[in-house]
């Protein structure tokens, strides 16, 4: 059938037409990050999505556009340059070369069946009355807008609420938005999401991509979920058309209110488009607000149900694939929290910020569709109700239980060995954080739990001490000038101290293991049993903070080092923020805002990799120092620290105990202390 399809493509639009998504590596999900900033977005790719197996981004309009805080300002274009509330040309470039150095595409939206709501004249691009359905006398409404969806001229010659129409019937229009696409393909964007394409004839849409340079991936927004005379299928000869209809069927399977038996033959036996032809999705930035497709779909709002939907998603052979990352609302016209997201200990997104692409269940089901490729769905079972399991040839193995906990023996189809739940956890190098499963002869006897996680996935790419990102990338790729993983034999270590301090102060740790504890402590770092082995990661433009570094290669008790440049009296730490506006940053300049300083101004941070073999157990002291100023902090006596990973001290003294390959936060002179994961 793709065969077919692409055929028919060619034949209508020329060889520029793309069914391909593009995808590098084995990836095939695509997540919107909706309303992100360019820069954001460039870190998002080399920090979290091409390590997890994400294959591209789908990005909010990238042109100029009126003035205003709500979101659909992005969708009244002024002109057709680059400089958008996300950002500037140059840093949409940047975004776009950055993620494609880390496998993941861009998919730019974009809106070209109208420009924004105001007088005819557009001269940034420049359009003019003669340039648009109405003055033209082309809408059939006596007012111009669209008044009856049941007529064919009226949807694609007026004006959609009161957007101005274009007449893309037009060579000169046609030309115009032609070299705005082209502009964006010679920057690497992969293809783009073309926004109410039910509005524009399937001729001159099919006109203006058959002229596209390269082999852009098309994905058409034509919301169809029948009863109009507008279809889906009369764009499926130009590229792939979003699936609305998907979005109600995979939200009843969430909420569990159809039997999930029923669900054996989900696609185009519902009566859904062919899986070539379709983008499916949970929910897009429209519907969730019960805009355009509109209809009781399950959203972040009810996390359970969502976590459920996404996941069958990305189990199931059907579509290509796009996970929705939000910001959370309350107004539907609401627009874009005022900075960008923040990442906190747990990996998950502050700030207003939703990330449901971050939420451990849905970005490691990722690594599952990505290992599972076009495999068939095999070994289907069901209890004939709401319990059922299925796997992607021998790649993969899904269940899910929408009726309590369900345990039994299952043909999972995967070859023999031990294997990390996705949904539970993550695979380590020692085996894994969630439920193992052992698999032998082909079968595994598993409990699928009930409540909020209430499914099980494993697949080939996630086997137990086999590490890695939920099974999905490679190894993570560094972005420049960063390394996002430690050498081998250590782990991250990042330490934040909360201290006011005041121009030219700086502060400073010593510490290690107590040596009443160890024999073999001497005052020669080098040498002592007591120091801990650690690299600094932190880097920046600072030359000061770079130089007070360098020879600084252990965690200890003496102050400077033998190799040490500068005279110190511990290992340096740099002032961070929380404040994404703040001006500088750690990557950047070496201090400012830093992403895992989730709480506020003034958190002096350590950022090395440690040897967690020379700590004790785990854990390690530490003493700060401020120089400028009052010198060393004064005893302390912590207990048990709180946070998502938090623990207790495995003896005592007067100093902040810590935990090697953990994000650790204390207060200067306090008791307290806070320990998470990354």
């Amino acid at each position: 059938m793709k065969v077919l399809a692409l055929f028919i493509a060619l034949f209508v639009v020329g060889a520029s037409a793309q069914f391909d998504p593009n995808f590098k590596d084995g990836r095939n999900v695509i997540v919107h990050l909706f309303e992100w900033s360019w820069n954001d977005i460039a870190e998002e790719c080399e920090r979290f999505l091409g390590p997890y197996g994400f294959g591209g981004v789908q990005i909010s309009p990238p042109n100029e556009h009126i003035d205003g805080s709500p979101w659909w300002t992005r969708y009244q274009p002024v002109t057709y340059y680059l400089n958008s509330r996300s950002g500037s040309d140059s840093e949409f470039r940047s975004m776009v070369s950055r993620c494609n150095a880390v496998n993941v595409n861009i998919y730019a939206d974009v809106v070209i069946n109208h420009m924004a709501a105001w007088n005819y004249d557009f001269p940034g691009v420049p359009f003019g009355r003669n340039d648009f359905n109405v003055p033209m006398g082309r809408c059939s409404s006596s007012n111009g807008a669209i008044n009856n969806y049941g007529n064919v001229d009226e949807v694609r010659n007026c004006n959609l609420v009161g957007l101005n129409d274009l007449q893309t019937g037009s060579e000169y229009v046609r030309g115009k938005i032609v070299d705005f696409l082209n502009s964006m393909i010679s920057a690497g964007v992969a293809g783009f999401r073309v926004d109410a394409a039910k509005h524009m004839w399937p001729g001159d849409l099919a006109n203006i991509v058959g002229r596209l340079n390269g082999n852009p991936y098309i994905f058409q927004e034509v919301i169809d979920q029948g009863g109009e005379p507008i279809t889906a299928g009369e764009y499926t000869g130009i590229g792939d058309v979003t699936e609305f209809k998907y979005c109600a069927h995979i939200s009843n399977l969430g909420r569990c209110e159809n039997s999930l038996a029923y669900y054996s033959n989900f696609g185009q036996d519902w009566g859904l488009m062919h899986s070539d032809s379709a983008l499916v999705f949970v929910d897009n930035h429209d519907n969730q607000r019960s805009h355009g497709g509109g209809g009781d779909i399950v959203t972040y709002k009810e996390s359970a149900s969502y976590k459920r939907s996404v996941a069958f998603m990305l189990a199931w052979n059907y579509g290509t694939k796009r996970i929705m990352s939000s910001y959370s609302f309350s107004d539907t016209d609401e627009g874009p929290p005022g900075s960008g997201p923040t990442i906190n200990g747990q990996g998950t997104c502050d700030g207003g910020w939703v990330c449901e692409h971050r939420w451990r269940q849905i970005r490691n089901m990722v690594g599952f569709s990505k290992q599972a490729g076009w495999a068939a769905v095999e070994n289907w079972w069901s209890n004939g109700n709401n319990q059922i399991s299925f796997s992607r040839g021998n790649k993969a193995f899904f269940a899910m239980t929408c009726e309590g906990t369900l345990t039994r023996d299952f043909t999972t189809g995967l070859p023999d060995g031990n294997y990390c739940d996705v949904i539970s956890g993550d695979p380590t190098d020692s085996g894994c954080t969630g439920m193992t499963v052992t698999v032998s002869g082909g079968k595994a006897y598993i409990t699928v739990p009930s409540g909020e996680d209430s499914m099980v996935a494993i697949h080939v790419g996630a086997m137990a001490g086999g590490g890695g990102n939920g099974g999905g990338g490679s190894d993570p790729i560094s972005p420049p000038g960063e390394d996002p993983t430690s050498p081998p034999g250590s782990s991250r270590t990042v330490i934040f101290i909360r201290k006011m301090t005041t121009s030219g102060q700086d502060m400073f740790v010593q510490g290690g293991i107590g040596h009443e504890r160890r024999q073999g402590c001497t005052s020669n770092a080098d040498t002592s049993a007591c120091a801990i082995s650690i690299t600094h990661r932190t880097g920046g433009s600072d030359e000061t903070l770079s130089y007070r570094r360098q020879g600084d290669d252990y965690l200890d008790w003496y102050g400077s080092e033998n190799d040490q440049t500068w005279e110190s009296p511990g290992t340096p730490l740099v002032w961070t923020t929380n404040n994404a506006g703040n001006g500088a940053t750690v990557d950047r300049q070496g201090y400012g805002y830093f992403s895992l300083n989730t709480w506020g101004d003034h958190y002096w941070m350590l950022d090395v990799d440690m040897d967690c073999s020379e700590t004790e157990n785990g854990w390690f002291e530490l003493k700060g120092y401020v120089e400028g100023g009052q010198g060393w902090e004064n005893d302390s006596s912590q207990r048990t620290c709180s946070g998502t990973a938090g623990g207790t001290k495995p003896y005592s003294s007067g100093n902040h105990f810590a935990r090697c390959g953990y994000i650790n936060k204390f207060d200067f002179e306090s008791n307290s202390c806070e320990i998470n994961y990354f």
